[in-house]
């Protein structure tokens, strides 16, 4: 069962969820991101940079929570967004490392 904030437990993650949470082109990038950044990395939600709407960023957001690919943490008034690398190397060994290896380029900063 999902804790109180829907982070599914480890066995709890599926792959169908995994898949169609990284099927959209936004969610694919947030966790592309976070594959290349070291363990334990965390970020705000605004730094992915996401053309869209905060509702539609925190739409995105709640699907990755859900599907179990990142872990949020309220800290203040910001959510901090790291990946659960631990749990999905466990669940789906070398999921992470074809990410990364296929992994769109970052966009320019402007």
């Amino acid at each position: 069962m999902p804790d109180a904030d829907g982070h599914p437990n480890r066995e709890e993650i599926n792959l169908p969820a995994v898949l169609h949470a990284l099927a959209d082109p936004m969610r694919y990038r947030v966790v592309a991101t976070l594959v290349r950044e070291p363990d334990g990395t965390e970020r705000t939600c605004s730094s992915f940079g996401l053309p869209v709407s905060k509702s539609t960023r925190t739409h995105h957001f709640r699907v990755l929570r859900e599907a179990g690919l990142i872990r949020q943490v309220d800290r203040g008034n910001s959510r901090m967004t790291r990946l659960r690398r631990a749990d999905l190397e466990a669940r789906f060994p070398g999921l992470l490392d074809l990410l990364a290896s296929n992994a769109p380029a970052e966009p320019a900063a402007s």
